[in-house]
């Protein structure tokens, strides 16, 4: 694990992945967790500051995402974007209700004018001698942001300070000066908050005191040491359609395990044109990747065939892959592992509201349609 993590705690924000790739580039390595992971998962990573994500949900409605309130006594910063600064205030004692209009779109927000506390407190002056926080750093006192909120933070937890405002919104951001606890009401990950990520910055330079070392490079360094500590001497099947994901995934488990990945493409019948004779040229013969070939043409449609529904599709074919895979698998020898390269946001459309933090937006057929087991 790296020296300095950061946690993203997800609350089904349709801007989740987005917040994790502000904090990366930042410099700073951080991991996605659903909102419900636990407090020893959460401080077995032992992490420098968290972040609480936005979602649709309202925290004031029954059955609504809530992480465990014992982050808050983790004596570390904490950020909480929309839902996230809304469950901060509900869970410390705040108030949260309805807000008069639903806010989506542009608003301006106006930073408060705070009086100037002595050096060792967070307050700070900038170089225009403008008072405010070192948390809005960079920012005017009048700065465009981006809303998206059904509910605000109606009265402030005790010990926060409110920070900034806006025409809709009496408080849209807050912070705890001694516990380093942050919220915002708007959202600073998007491209349409102009100077969202001095927000970033500022939390994870200025706040939390941490340094911008993490590269990608550290990443795959740490991941093919992973790999390699759990294969061991095992052999691992890989689905490879020469798309990104597993494209990547397929290279990079090459660097760690070599000729004990093998890698199945299957042409199942609706390839482009081309395409399997391209993903042989690649990666057979440049990478040098062990490749087997596939042809489950019939198979598939076969399988498909009186097939309209989009979504029973996607879990046949997700079915069918597996099928191709175990056949693969035992016809290669004894294979303990499957690797596949999925995006998040493919794990996040294919689960359910039950199972985890998103609406169900559609079935992925890497993730939602495998069988169970």
């Amino acid at each position: 694990m790296q020296k300095e993590t950061v946690v993203v705690l997800d609350f089904g924000a349709q801007y989740n992945q987005l917040i994790a790739r502000r904090v990366r580039e930042c410099n700073i390595y951080c991991v996605l967790l659903p909102y419900n992971t636990s407090l020893a998962k959460i401080k077995s990573l032992k992490p420098s500051a968290i972040i609480l994500t936005g979602g649709p949900s309202s925290v004031t409605k029954k059955g609504s995402p809530k992480c465990d309130s014992r982050i808050f006594s983790l004596n570390i910063p904490i950020l909480g974007i929309c839902y996230g600064m809304q469950l901060m205030g509900y869970l410390l004692g705040g108030k949260v209700g309805k807000s008069k209009r639903r806010e989506y779109g542009h608003a301006e927000l106006i930073i408060d004018k705070l009086p100037v506390r002595p050096r060792r407190s967070t307050y700070a002056v900038d170089l225009r001698g403008r008072t405010g926080l070192r948390f809005y750093s960079g920012w005017k006192r009048k700065e465009k942001i981006w809303m998206s909120h059904g509910d605000q933070v109606l009265k402030l937890p005790k010990g926060f300070v409110r920070l900034a405002h806006t025409k809709n919104s009496r408080i849209a951001s807050m912070f705890h000066p001694e516990k380093k606890i942050y919220g915002v009401q708007f959202h600073p990950e998007v491209a349409h908050t102009p100077k969202g990520i001095a927000i970033f910055e500022n939390f994870l330079y200025k706040v939390a005191g941490l340094k911008p070392t993490w590269t990608m490079r550290s990443f795959v360094k740490e991941a093919i040491k992973d790999i390699r500590t759990k294969v061991k001497k095992e052999k691992v099947v890989l689905g490879l359609s020469g798309g990104v994901d597993s494209s990547v995934a397929a290279v990079l488990l090459h660097k760690a395990i070599g000729r004990k990945l093998h890698c199945i493409f299957v042409d199942n019948g609706v390839l482009r044109k081309d395409e399997k004779k391209n993903v042989v040229e690649m990666f057979k013969r440049h990478f040098h990747l062990n490749l087997h070939v596939v042809d489950a043409e019939n198979r598939f449609l076969k399988a498909l065939k009186a097939i309209e529904d989009p979504e029973k599709k996607r879990k046949t074919i997700g079915r069918e892959f597996i099928r191709v895979f175990e056949k693969e698998a035992r016809r290669l020898g004894k294979i303990k592992y499957l690797a596949q390269g999925t995006l998040y946001p493919d794990v996040i459309e294919s689960v359910s509201a039950k199972g985890g933090p998103s609406a169900t937006i559609k079935t992925h057929h890497n993730v939602g349609g495998l069988p169970k087991k």
